[in-house]
């Protein structure tokens, strides 16, 4: 940070010369709720006098996309790996908040700051945001794939169409919905709860009904404690997969918006949303065998009961990928790239499309899930890097700071940060339990998964460490750099 902001005032840059260039990433934007206008406002930061909200929506945006099927099959992990329903339970509440906090930490950064959370990081990381931006970008196209798969195969069955027009209905329609932005996704995120709210009672009751013989433990002695500690960072990491997306749906909120509330409005509708949905997959397990949208209609009996199941699947789909090709665009536009937010958005839905049709036509939709959780382990340096910045630099996240801060020409070259990221993710190998790898620490501890603690502690304080380095050399750079100006001057 010291570095980024030292670097412009000596290399001969300008504020106004920083402050031109993110006018690419400015345009139309909402200016009250219910204003659906075609948002062309990109990564720039949000101006003060331009902010508006209720901040019951940091429930809802955070509840609705986590309705659907994924959520419901990572519960039944739970029974997979020994644990009862009274410790699988546990393991899923535990792991939900402890994953939500960084979520919710971050989120209230959006009425200070009014920028996006992954164009927000451009301060510690400088010019190297395009490490972290990218693997954001192409995660949000992975993420949409995933998802959009079972929302397409629910469409299929729905519609009574071929698959690929199944997955264009889902994509096209979540596409639209992140193409207008910012307003137009809180609102479908507010209507999505209620419906979502009633289909998934529905769902819980009916899978109940099917003669649910709730778990018990399996594994005992160290093994029970391995299979609870993985659940719970599978819990975790489906939470903590949202930290990067926090600010991009509260950087419209006033600047005064209660930081309390909007703190616990996430945390309850992250909380909520999990529990129940893993909940579901623990109580369930014993009869959610077929991980498909056919396999939850056929369990439903059919009829009129699974055709609300159909419509559940594919409303969750689309309103979780909406927010994946929001946050896409923007993290796209914080790797320097001068495109607008609506194309980028637009594109995003479209290489999803391609994802899906390769996924189902080999049958890699397992090993591509894998890959998701196994590069998701990356947001927990990145948490730990971003919020150590904050803490110490939280008076220059203001509007009008950023608005010249944030120029990719005026960026340091962000080596602290980018040094503790990669250095914290290497640390974490060992303490992996995928099906990609599993590590010798992970092994020994019987497959207990503690990598992101891991990940976030060796990042915060390698981070802390070499920011204090680079403060120290562009202290001593300084005077010589100054005065180096000054003989140009005079010449």
């Amino acid at each position: 940070m010291a570095e980024a902001t030292e670097q412009g005032s000596l290399d001969g840059s300008s504020p106004q010369a920083d402050s031109d260039e993110l006018r690419i990433f400015e345009g139309v934007r909402p200016s009250r709720t219910g204003d659906l206008v075609l948002e062309g406002q990109g990564m720039a930061p949000i101006p003060e006098d331009h902010r508006y909200g209720g901040v019951y929506r940091m429930f809802t945006v955070w509840f609705t996309p986590n309705m659907e099927l994924s959520g419901v099959f990572a519960g039944t992990l739970a029974v997979v790996f020994g644990l009862g329903f009274g410790l699988g339970l546990v393991a899923i509440v535990v792991g939900t908040i402890i994953g939500s906090l960084p979520v919710a930490i971050l989120c209230t950064w959006g009425p200070k700051t009014g920028t996006a959370q992954v164009p927000l990081a451009r301060l510690p990381f400088g010019k190297t945001i395009v490490l972290p931006g990218a693997v954001q970008w192409l995660s949000s196209i992975a993420w949409d794939a995933l998802v959009g798969l079972f929302g397409g195969q629910a469409a299929q069955l729905l519609f009574h169409v071929p698959f690929w027009v199944g997955v264009a209905i889902v994509l096209v329609l979540e596409g639209i919905i992140s193409v207008f932005g910012y307003e137009f996704v809180h609102r479908v995120q507010e209507i999505g709860s209620a419906i979502l709210i009633v289909l998934f009672l529905v769902l819980s009751v009916k899978i109940l009904q099917h003669h649910v013989v709730l778990p018990h433990n399996t594994v005992h002695g160290a093994a029970l404690v391995g299979a609870f500690v993985l659940m719970v960072t599978i819990s975790l990491s489906e939470g903590i997969s949202w930290a990067s997306y926090a600010s991009d749906y509260s950087r419209y909120m006033k600047p005064d918006t209660s930081k309390a509330a909007i703190f616990w409005y996430t945390m309850l509708g992250l909380t909520a949303s999990y529990v129940w949905v893993e909940g579901i997959g623990l109580a369930g397990a014993s009869v959610l065998g077929n991980q498909t949208a056919a396999g939850v209609r056929t369990l439903m009996g059919g009829g009129f009961i699974g055709v609300l199941a159909l419509i559940a699947i594919v409303f969750g789909a689309i309103a979780s990928n909406s927010m994946n090709d929001y946050t896409g665009s923007l993290a796209f536009q914080a790797l320097g790239a001068r495109v607008r937010r609506p194309i980028v958005a637009a594109v995003v839905a479209i290489l999803a499309f391609a994802a899906i049709l390769y996924m189902n036509a080999g049958n890699t939709s397992g090993k591509f899930e894998n890959l998701l959780l196994f590069t998701s382990y990356w947001i927990s340096p990145f948490c730990a890097i971003v919020m150590i910045d904050w803490h110490y630099n939280r008076a220059r996240y203001s509007p009008s700071f950023l608005r010249g801060a944030l120029g990719f020409r005026k960026l340091g070259n962000g080596w602290p940060a980018v040094v503790a990221f990669c250095v914290a993710f290497g640390v974490m190998v060992p303490f992996m339990n995928t099906s990609i790898i599993v590590g010798p620490v992970a092994n020994a501890l019987k497959g207990a998964d503690i990598a992101f603690y891991v990940g976030f502690v060796v990042a915060g304080v390698l981070y802390y460490v070499l920011r204090k380095v680079a403060i120290s050399q562009e202290a001593r750079r300084a005077p010589a750099l100054a005065s180096a100006a000054a003989d140009g001057r005079g010449a």
